[in-house]
């Protein structure tokens, strides 16, 4: 499976996304709503969501790789499966 052949790699770009929010904290905690304090939590809520778009694309990216397009050792049931998967998931994701 794609998740655990590249479980190192996953876990990486989540360690990462977690310290942008640790750090999105640690700002909204000690902010006293200057301008130059909303604008870097700005920058950080953008980096971070810019971050968790990757993750996702990269998780959806290795779905339709291993199961849609090298599907093939798979039945053609369990492929359409796999198509209505991400499709779920981007709808979800894109609301």
């Amino acid at each position: 499976m794609h998740t655990v052949r590249n479980r190192k790699k996953l876990l990486e770009r989540v360690r990462k996304i977690r310290g942008q929010i640790e750090g999105l904290e640690r700002l909204l905690e000690q902010s006293e709503g200057a301008g130059d304090d909303v604008s870097l939590i700005l920058q950080t809520v953008a980096s971070s969501r810019g971050a968790l778009n990757g993750l996702m694309c990269e998780l959806i990216e290795g779905h339709i790789r291993e199961h849609i397009q090298d599907g093939q050792e798979i039945s053609a049931r369990d492929r359409e499966q796999a198509v209505e998967d991400v499709i779920e998931v981007v709808k979800r994701y894109l609301k």
